[in-house]
């Protein structure tokens, strides 16, 4: 337990904190060598979060687990070692060029459902909130499906329902 806080503060302070404020540094100092060693450390350490989510499932059970943990992270950053910029070049950007192609293609696929999907969810949900308010007319108050539809959509979201918002003879019906 006292392993994983202390793991959980060092990934927060040096692979999140500090990189972010040497990022700003970098932006802020327009200084293009050192944006792209952050660019490549960024990568890096997102990949290392998208890996570290499953690895903490299954394998944080090893000894020294969170200890080779921090010490991944603080040679991920270290300029002495280098370690996020070899991984970028050895590893990363190799991987990623070859796969770029098939990674961009997923990625529009991946934007054209997810628009579709939200349209497909908002019509479902028009048409369920559409069916309850039909079944609360019929089977609430009496009145037919349309007085009641009528009434529910008069009272509208900020006023309360009363007695007087009932539809009278003077409204017309659908």
């Amino acid at each position: 337990m006292v392993s994983w806080m202390i793991c959980r503060l060092v990934v927060l302070v040096f692979g999140m904190l500090y990189p972010a404020y040497a990022s700003y540094k970098a932006v802020k100092t327009k200084n293009i060598r050192e944006y792209v060693r952050w660019m490549m450390y960024w990568i890096v350490f997102a990949l290392f979060m998208a890996v570290e989510t499953f690895t903490d499932i299954f394998i944080s059970w090893f000894p020294f687990y969170y200890e080779i943990k921090m010490a991944f992270v603080l040679w991920l950053l270290s300029p002495y070692t280098r370690g996020a910029s070899m991984l970028y070049r050895k590893f990363v950007h190799p991987s990623l060029s070859r796969h770029e192609k098939e990674i961009d293609t997923y990625i529009v696929q991946a934007k054209e459902r997810s628009y579709e999907t939200v349209l497909s969810f908002g019509k479902r949900g028009l048409n369920i909130a559409a069916s309850a308010a039909v079944q609360a007319a019929t089977k609430g108050t009496g009145q037919g499906a349309c007085e009641t539809v009528t009434l529910i959509m008069s009272v509208g979201p900020t006023r309360k329902w009363s007695p007087s918002h009932q539809p009278g003879p003077e409204r017309s019906r659908w």
